[in-house]
């Protein structure tokens, strides 16, 4: 009998090794570059020290992950605030919820 699982585990997403640098040099080359390099940096900052108390790269990947993310849709962001769509009629939810306390 074998200790190895009869199922082969899961991977998680590993970014390449530069992936960091590529992703902020790519963040600060946005025209949201303000707003988002220095949330980048504080969120980075959280994982890499979140990583240095866990010894796991996990939250690093997912800062990584996350960031990217945002980086390949804001394209879809853009065009769609430039449709004008009219969206005045948004049901705020945080504002619902503080109603009813």
């Amino acid at each position: 009998m074998s200790a190895q699982p009869d199922h082969a585990p899961v991977t998680p997403y590993a970014p390449a090794p530069g992936a960091p640098a590529e992703l902020l040099a790519r963040l600060r080359a946005d025209k949201r570059a303000a707003t988002w390099v220095p949330a980048f940096e504080r969120e980075w900052a959280a994982a890499l020290e979140e990583s240095r108390r866990t010894f796991s790269l996990a939250p690093l990947y997912e800062v990584v992950q996350e960031w990217q993310g945002r980086l390949a849709s804001a394209p879809a962001v853009d065009a769609f605030v430039a449709s004008g769509y009219d969206d005045s009629d948004f049901i705020d939810m945080a504002e619902l919820r503080g109603r009813r306390r």
